[in-house]
């Protein structure tokens, strides 16, 4: 284990945490690590992909309707998804600082319980209005969870293993995908008693304020946030004990860290202004487009997939039916992303899967029988899961530690920006024009991506972070 301590005679100077935890091997020690922050993306990701899955439920109990009377009809499906991604955009950008302010492990926690709190008491909601009231709060406590676990995760973790991770994050969070897709199937169509069963799926999800006692304890705060706020014995503690662990495990001594950055540099106070400056001016306008158009195919895809097929005449039923074979095929995404993370560049994979949502969407948009339902639909499905496994990655690799969290929760706000109008369009879209005009609009912004990331974007694969934000 290294010891930086002072040596009879002279001076040893200690390297930073960030130097000793770069120099980790991969181990199941962190493996363990990253799964329990990625148990509290699972609700997350849980929450958000439910909508789709009760929307039939929504709409046939009246709460709803399919399609919208103007811009921000409240009745709407629409309307259901808005407010969601409403609180989303204010957890990222307005309360997304408080993670650079607070720490990883504090927001983490606050996050976790606020979202599952909201989505209990939205579970027992008759009116549209006071649905959306509620899905707003859990959407503000989705939004700062979202970009700490990102943080945190890339923090946490050796440089060369920072993408496998990542993606390894994101593969456990996705299982939740098909898990509310089967719970879904089940209960969306009947009533337990006396509450229809879309109501059950909400409050199952509520259950991470349940398991978040278990998941935090003792999950370390960030070291490398601890050092940049100048609390260098605590974060030295931290490191201290993750590397008897680590040499516990492997039964071999670590190598001697790398020189270390300057102390000052890393202690160094992080302002907003930074991320329009120097290299950053470029990172930030690219993963502005990226986030904004990304979620054309994520959610307007991933959000509508049952109202989509409801819309080409296919039953309820079946409907349902073939948007859960379809989220069954979720975690292909996220396995591809963790065996490819460190393999190829990670701009690259961003560049190919919006490609590949681009073509197969709409092969989608075009088809009504159910081989190839399935099958476009599955395309869709596992480039854009794939996309998620890297962009969560990328984006928090392109910003030093000392704003890590407030520069990729502005970026990643643009995401809820446009999540917030793409209901509506896509609402739109389908009652003027159909489902193939869905699909030209997600291609669309996949194009934008494509161009965005393959010009603007750098190349990190086993760079350190430090060196990355230099």
């Amino acid at each position: 284990m290294y010891m930086g301590t002072e040596i009879a005679g002279s001076t040893h100077v200690e390297a930073s945490v960030s130097a000793r935890l770069d120099r980790l091997p991969p181990t199941r020690y962190f493996r363990g690590l990253v799964a329990r922050i990625a148990v509290g993306g699972w609700f997350e990701f849980y929450e958000m992909f439910m909508a789709a899955y009760i929307s039939l439920g929504l709409i046939h109990s009246g709460l709803y309707r399919a399609t919208t009377a103007g811009l921000f009809d409240v009745n709407g499906f629409a309307s259901f998804l808005g407010s969601f991604f409403a609180g989303m955009f204010v957890g990222t950008v307005a309360l997304g600082g408080i993670t650079d302010r607070f720490g990883r492990r504090v927001v983490f926690t606050f996050a976790m319980l606020t979202y599952s709190v909201a989505s209990f008491i939205a579970a027992f909601q008759h009116s549209a209005p006071g649905m959306d009231a509620w899905r707003f709060v859990a959407g503000v406590g989705i939004g700062m969870q979202l970009i700490t676990v990102d943080t945190y995760i890339s923090e946490l973790t050796p440089r060369d293993a920072r993408g496998r991770y990542t993606a390894f994050s994101i593969l456990v969070i996705l299982t939740s995908v098909p898990v509310v897709a089967v719970i879904s199937y089940v209960l969306v169509p009947r009533t337990f008693l006396g509450m229809e069963g879309w109501r059950w799926v909400m409050i199952i999800g509520a259950a991470g304020a349940v398991c978040i006692w278990f998941i935090r304890h003792g999950l370390p705060e960030s070291p490398r946030w601890l050092e940049s706020k100048g609390r260098v014995s605590e974060a030295r503690q931290i490191v201290d004990e993750i590397e008897r662990k680590v040499v516990a495990e492997t039964g071999k001594p670590l190598a001697e860290p790398p020189e270390s950055p300057d102390a000052s540099q890393l202690q160094a106070r992080g302002a907003w202004i930074e991320m329009w400056q120097g290299r950053y001016f470029k990172r930030t306008v690219m993963l502005s487009l990226f986030n904004f158009c990304q979620t054309f195919g994520v959610y307007g895809f991933g959000a509508w997939v049952p109202v989509l097929l409801y819309s080409k005449g296919i039953t309820i039923t079946h409907s349902l039916l073939y948007t859960m074979v379809i989220a069954i095929t979720t975690p292909l995404g996220a396995i591809g992303a963790m065996a490819c993370a460190e393999r190829f560049q990670r701009k690259w994979q961003l560049v190919g899967c919006a490609i590949v949502v681009a073509v197969a969407g709409v092969m989608f948009g075009q088809v009504r029988d159910p081989v190839p339902i399935l099958l476009f639909g599955s395309a869709v499905t596992i480039a854009n899961n794939w996309l998620i496994g890297i962009f969560h990655t990328y984006q928090a690799e392109l910003y030093p530690t000392r704003i890590r969290a407030r520069a990729v929760g502005f970026v990643f706000s643009w995401s809820r920006v446009s999540s917030i109008f793409v209901g509506f369009w896509v609402a739109a879209l389908l009652k003027h024009y159909g489902v193939p005009a869905v699909f030209l609009l997600i291609s669309s912004a996949m194009v934008v991506i494509v161009v965005a990331v393959g010009v603007w974007g750098p190349k990190t694969n086993g760079v350190r972070l430090e060196e990355l934000s230099q």
